[in-house]
């Protein structure tokens, strides 16, 4: 549909130009229309450079300060952003703000509408606070002038919702929409757009709060309305398919989340194409599902994909292709190949230190990535350092309650105990999980990774009566919250079972971790990762209760899987090569303490006959 109406809009502005010249207003008006297709298509550098070229003209034509110039600066601001070109953005938002605030005064709705533009590439940019407040501004001015009531000001709650939701302020944001979803549903009624997008907005604050059933319910009902009213092909309706993807994978359900996004990948490749923003969006989404699948041949190869293309299409410094390239390193990661995650994860950080600047939040993420790869590397001392510097900008940016900076504490702990700085880690652990717990509460999935991790830390300094008791209390409500085959709850059962063998608690250690394995191999397969550490795990149980043979067994298919699926100079393949050398040292030393036992019987068996015979000789 949006094909046709770009193929009528071209044939607008060539009859318009033939008719009344290329500098003339119905012209200059056709050219923008056709750039605001353009977008709409995700076609933003052809929407570039028509905008430039009305630009040009209507300044030269009309004067800088006309409506129709600021206009027209405003929609190549737009085009800017989605280009992420969000500081030729910002610079453009704020030249049309200053004139229409001095040419039309502060409480015009033109004024008011670039106050809110430039909010929104504030946001882009990182400036969370910037953005607050001038959307603060903006909410108090419509609401005075308009009425709360007023669709304006409705949507000006909603963008002050969404910086909430950046800022960390959820319980806030969570106010603010539910505010606003009472009033559209009172006021527009239950399934008009602007009502389904609320629920929407809801759905997703529920998602950063961890209340994904509630998530859940509302994108149920968003997507049943859509479909109904839009049309399955409708692009809200695949934005809202696209939405619940992402909660069921959350809630570990990710043959629903596939199957849904398979959906729509196919129809967005219909109806847009293979290189449409959205089409590429949804492979990355579809992608990221196979991670949590532990398909991770099939993510590397839909991000290798996403990322050649979006390298073409929008270059290699465009955000989106920063983001596909940050993703190809996570899964990288996953499969181990560890020096390409650390090699792509270099670039991005360069990147975005250049683009975006050291305190993007962007670019923070990146450090804080590369601090993950850095740490399987084995490299923990440069990951500490990573970290560490992102925790201290975190704190200034964003204050040390914020839920960013709580989880880089949570990663520098992970770091510490690695360092055998156990002490540390669990002074930053209980601090983590104590303003996590009153910020986020007790069921939110961060505040029960510090919960896991914190019993691990105990675990490790041996205070088994703590980790015993956090250990139990997380394993318990990761099963009651997402079920007991999902990932995380399958952590908290294994890490249990560690601290039951610390302790030599050896049947409690080998119950559970036969169970642990037995779990994951039937969701992920023999060959995934997790299956093969259960299976290491459960291999060091064994040894530990004596069942020596079995646990070489089972050392050996851990080495030779880890073979299989990563690179040969993985330090997990190490450790295992290091277990099983343990392993089949302590057969080879029973087996000559036996001999040795063996020898020293038949030794004696011989004196004994012997001494038989000589007594008998003398009788």
């Amino acid at each position: 549909m949006i094909e046709k109406e770009s193929i009528i809009q071209a044939i607008i502005v060539k009859i318009t130009k033939q008719t009344h010249g290329e500098e003339h207003p119905d012209t200059l008006s056709s050219m923008g229309n056709l750039a605001i297709t353009h977008r709409e298509l995700g076609k933003w550098k052809e929407a570039e450079e028509l905008e430039v070229q009305v630009l040009e003209m209507r300044s030269r034509i009309l004067g800088k300060e006309h409506p129709d110039t600021l206009l027209s600066m405003g929609n190549l601001a737009d085009t800017y952003r989605e280009l992420g070109k969000w500081k030729e953005a910002e610079e453009l938002e704020v030249k049309v703000l200053e004139m229409r605030t001095r040419i039309l005064g502060k409480e015009h709705p033109d004024t008011l509408m670039s106050m809110g533009n430039l909010a929104t590439t504030y946001s882009e940019l990182g400036k969370w606070k910037e953005a607050e407040q001038l959307e603060v501004q903006v909410l108090e001015m419509r609401a005075r002038i308009l009425g709360k009531e007023h669709p304006d000001t409705l949507s000006s709650m909603g963008n002050l919702a969404v910086t909430y939701r950046e800022l960390g302020k959820w319980k806030e944001a969570e106010e603010l929409e539910v505010k606003v979803l009472e009033m559209r549903t009172r006021i527009l009624g239950k399934e008009h757009p602007d009502t389904l997008m609320s629920m929407g907005n809801l759905a997703v604050t529920y998602k950063e709060l961890g209340e994904w059933k509630e998530a859940e319910q509302l994108e149920v009902q968003v997507l049943k309305m859509r479909s109904r009213i839009l049309g399955k092909e409708h692009p809200d309706t695949l934005s809202s398919m696209g939405g619940l993807a992402t909660t069921y994978s959350k809630l570990g359900k990710w043959r629903e989340a596939e199957e849904l996004e398979v959906q729509v990948l196919e129809m967005r490749i219909r109806i847009h194409g293979k290189e449409h923003p959205n089409t590429l969006m949804s492979m990355g989404n579809l992608a990221d599902t196979y991670r949590e699948l532990g398909k991770w041949k099939e993510a590397e190869e839909l991000e290798v994909k996403v990322l050649e293309m979006r390298t073409r299409i929008l270059g290699k410094e465009h955000p989106d292709t920063l983001w596909s390239m940050g993703n190809l390193a996570g899964t990288y990661r996953e499969l181990g190949k560890w020096k390409d995650a650390k090699e792509l994860g270099v670039q991005v950080l360069e990147k975005r230190t250049r683009i975006l600047g050291k305190d993007h939040p962007s670019t923070l993420l990146s450090m804080v990535n590369l601090a993950c790869t850095y740490h399987l590397l084995q490299k923990v001392n440069e990951a500490e350092v990573l970290q560490k510097s992102v925790l201290n900008k975190q704190n200034k940016l964003l204050g040390y309650e914020h839920p960013y900076t709580l989880k880089t504490m949570a990663y520098l702990a992970e770091i510490y105990c690695s360092l055998h700085k156990f002490t540390k880690a669990e002074s930053i652990g209980i601090q983590v999980f104590e303003m996590q717990k009153k910020i986020l509460g007790e069921w939110h999935p961060d505040t029960l990774q510090s919960m896991n991790n914190l019993a691990r830390t105990y675990s490790y300094l041996q205070k088994f009566k703590e980790a015993k008791e956090l250990g139990i209390k997380t394993l318990y409500l990761r099963t009651q919250i997402l079920g007991e085959k999902h990932p995380r709850t399958l952590e908290s059962m294994s890490d249990l079972s560690d601290t039951y063998l610390k302790e030599r608690s050896y049947e409690k250690a080998e119950t559970l971790q036969e169970k642990t394995f037995q779990i994951t191999s039937e969701v992920f397969g023999d060959k995934h990762i997790l299956t093969l550490t259960a299976l290491y795990k459960l291999g060091c149980t064994y040894w530990h209760t004596n069942k020596i043979e079995e646990a070489e067994k089972l050392m050996q298919a851990v080495v030779e899987g880890r073979k299989q699926a990563h690179e040969t100079d993985d330090p997990c393949i190490l450790e295992c090569v290091d277990a099983l050398w343990q392993t089949q040292n302590e057969i080879n030393e029973r087996n000559s303490r036996q001999k040795e036992i063996n020898l020293k019987k038949s030794k004696s068996n011989i004196l004994k006959t012997a001494k038989q015979r000589i007594k008998q000789f003398f009788k």
